[in-house]
């Protein structure tokens, strides 16, 4: 990645946060005297010498009536050529995000957007105002803050989600990344035997959180659209990475076996995770229900399949 944005205090150091992060090198050099140009073209050049596949050039975010930094923007691609031009554009600022995506299309030329903010309520209009107007296709969208929350766009997917019809694919998708084979042989061996224990436990909930977190894997079961914008309030993710602490500040003993956890083990594991006692018996009856139901599942899954029908 080749760190061209020179105005915006600290977007260098971030962009070198984010390459830490990602293990990509990160091209960048004093703001003093240099032009986004001229980083570009250094950086296209290391990044020939190191023999990468990708660059990716980062220019600041600007305004598209402000016709000084648009300059700029040319100059930049004037210099490198580069083969895909991409604008990264707020999905929730509306027509806003129209009349930007048209200007820089005009002056730059676009081969592709990325809309950002993908998982607001706002979603849906932009995404098909945009394509309209300016005959560029959507390439990518965010629908989080971290790395996992950039996903390729597919329009069908896209129209079901508006449509609160779901989405498997994108769904199916992510379940992949997120579980481990090996793990999920194991997980299903211990279902058989409901050997299932608060570690396993504490494994699903990472995993969820891994997809997206509860609302987006909701979001995208058929028929549920509608119902997670209703149960926004009960779908907390706080309450998600409260159970998470909750288990973490239990022994491995614990974790194996519940059962032995007591008044004074729930007040210690309630004082180590930042919580309460009765956060604690919240967490340890969750357990005991999902417990429940790998039980079901292993004495008679036929039964168990009915029932959720």
């Amino acid at each position: 990645m080749v760190a061209a944005d020179l105005r915006r205090p600290a977007a260098i150091s971030q962009l070198q946060t984010l390459g830490k992060q990602l293990d990509v090198p990160v091209y960048s050099e004093d703001p003093a005297g240099a032009t986004p140009a001229s980083v570009a073209v250094a950086g296209v050049r290391r990044a020939t010498e190191l023999a990468l596949t990708w660059t990716i050039v980062d220019t600041g975010g600007r305004l598209h009536i402000d016709d000084d930094l648009m300059g700029e923007l040319e100059d930049v691609k004037n210099a490198i050529s580069p083969h895909q031009v991409l604008l990264v554009v707020d999905a929730m600022t509306g027509q806003d995000a129209v009349n930007a995506a048209e200007e820089f299309h005009r002056r730059i030329g676009l081969d592709g957007l990325i809309l950002s903010k993908m998982d607001g309520d706002a979603r849906g209009g932009a995404a098909l105002s945009i394509t309209r107007v300016t005959g560029v296709p959507i390439k990518f969208i965010g629908t989080g803050e971290r790395t996992d929350g950039l996903e390729a766009f597919h329009p069908d997917r896209m129209a079901s989600r508006i449509l609160a019809m779901g989405d498997v694919l994108t769904l199916i998708e992510r379940a992949q990344e997120a579980v481990d084979e090996q793990k999920a042989k194991e997980l299903e061996r211990k279902m058989r035997t409901a050997s299932f224990t608060l570690e396993d436990f504490l494994d699903q909930i990472q995993g969820v959180k891994k997809m997206g977190g509860l609302a987006s894997v909701m979001e995208m079961i058929p028929g549920m659209g509608q119902s997670t914008k209703k149960m926004k309030d009960q779908l907390d993710e706080s309450e998600l990475r409260k159970t998470e602490a909750v288990i973490r500040s239990m022994t491995m003993e614990e974790r194996e076996h519940p059962e032995i956890i007591k008044a004074s083990r729930r007040r210690r594991i309630a004082l180590g995770s930042g919580t309460n006692p009765s956060d604690v018996n919240r967490v340890l009856n969750q357990f005991k229900q999902t417990q429940r139901l790998m039980r079901q599942f292993s004495s008679n899954p036929k039964g168990l399949m009915r029932m959720l029908r």
